[in-house]
């Protein structure tokens, strides 16, 4: 998968070093990946939740953080649309939210 805003995902860890490990895993799996549907996305991390077809929320540092990333599988590519803290996650509609 070809990850579109990698360096949100920067930013974010330089604000909350807690998170730099989880993400880099993330997204060493991600760019690795050939996933073809959300199921199989989540196949490869157990604590993500698909939200349709091509939206996965992946939860961060142990769940403190959350990821939200919408996949055009065709494509192979992974289109980071949030991350935040949960209080943050409340305030937004996951399904539309297009934050970078």
């Amino acid at each position: 998968m070809r990850l579109i805003a990698r360096s949100t995902l920067a930013a974010f860890w330089e604000l909350h070093p807690e998170s730099k490990a989880s993400l880099e895993h993330w997204i060493a799996v991600t760019s690795k990946a050939q996933w073809q549907t959300a199921s199989e996305v989540q196949a490869s991390f157990s604590k993500a939740r698909v939200l349709n077809g091509s939206r996965v929320r992946f939860e961060v540092a142990g769940g403190h953080y959350r990821l939200i990333v919408a996949f055009k599988f065709e494509a192979q590519i992974a289109f980071v649309k949030f991350i935040g803290t949960h209080k943050q996650y409340d305030a937004i509609d996951a399904l539309t939210v297009s934050a970078f």
